[in-house]
């Protein structure tokens, strides 16, 4: 049996899997992460779901072919609609919106299907700032945050696990820590929702690249928006220039 080869995107997300988990995958395409977990161990048995007829005959054929149907339930279905309440203590989504992805989550809080989850492992293409919300607002703490770039596109990953006040990890600490990185000036929870309380932090050069990017972009709207005389965009221009300043304060 050969070891799935995943892209580094998938690899970071398989790092994160605790070991001996049972991790379910959303949106799992064509169970590349599930396999990957199982084979290497880090996971004992793994959920693959997918929602599109295509994916989801891809992701049977695959765990069929590597003998490892006993170990991996794949399984048609909309987001956590695929769980029982309990059956994971781990969940996987990449590859979606952030919007999505807290839509998922929230749908499956309020059927109870993140009871016993112990570790959430998110990749938005987009939208990081609304997961992020999110997960400060249902009781998750970011552990750690992920950023790399591969083939000319870039990928946070956002590892949360619930608030225990016990073993001090509360989203209180994480955002008090962070914005005191900002030193004399305390970075603003807008920015610190923005941008990444963990990311902020390390300022690797795929952050500094990736918000370098986002300011050319926001400077273009903002000067498109100059040459409105509409109401809106008066208030549109605070925003950006907000945004933009907030952002080149990091930077600097």
């Amino acid at each position: 049996m050969n070891n799935i080869k995943l892209s580094r995107r998938l690899s970071l997300l398989l790092e994160q899997i605790p070991a001996g988990a049972t991790v379910a995958d959303i949106g799992s395409d064509h169970a590349l992460l599930p396999l990957a977990a199982v084979q290497t161990r880090r996971a004992e048995r793994a959920i693959a779901g997918e929602v599109n007829p295509g994916p989801f005959r891809a992701a049977q054929k695959a765990v069929q072919d590597a003998g490892l149907g006993d170990l991996i339930s794949v399984r048609r279905g909309d987001g956590l609609a695929v769980l029982q309440p309990g059956e994971a203590d781990c969940i996987t989504i990449a590859g979606m919106g952030g919007s999505l992805i807290a839509a998922i989550l929230q749908r499956g809080a309020e059927q109870g299907k993140l009871t016993g989850v112990r570790r959430l492992l998110l990749q938005p293409n987009v939208g990081e700032d609304i997961l992020r919300r999110w997960l400060l607002a249902n009781g998750w703490v970011l552990t750690a945050e992920g950023l790399l770039e591969e083939d000319g596109k870039r990928y946070e990953v956002l590892t949360a696990e619930p608030e225990d006040p016990e073993a001090g990890r509360t989203n209180d600490a994480l955002y008090a820590n962070a914005a005191e990185a900002g030193g004399a000036k305390p970075y603003s929870m807008e920015t610190l929702l923005l941008m990444g309380p963990w990311l902020i932090r390390q300022r690797g050069p795929v952050f500094v690249d990736k918000w370098e990017d986002e300011i050319r972009k926001l400077e273009r709207i903002f000067h498109s928006l100059s040459k409105s005389e509409l109401e809106s965009a008066d208030e549109k221009r605070t925003e950006f220039e907000s945004r933009l300043r907030e952002i080149r304060e990091v930077l600097s």
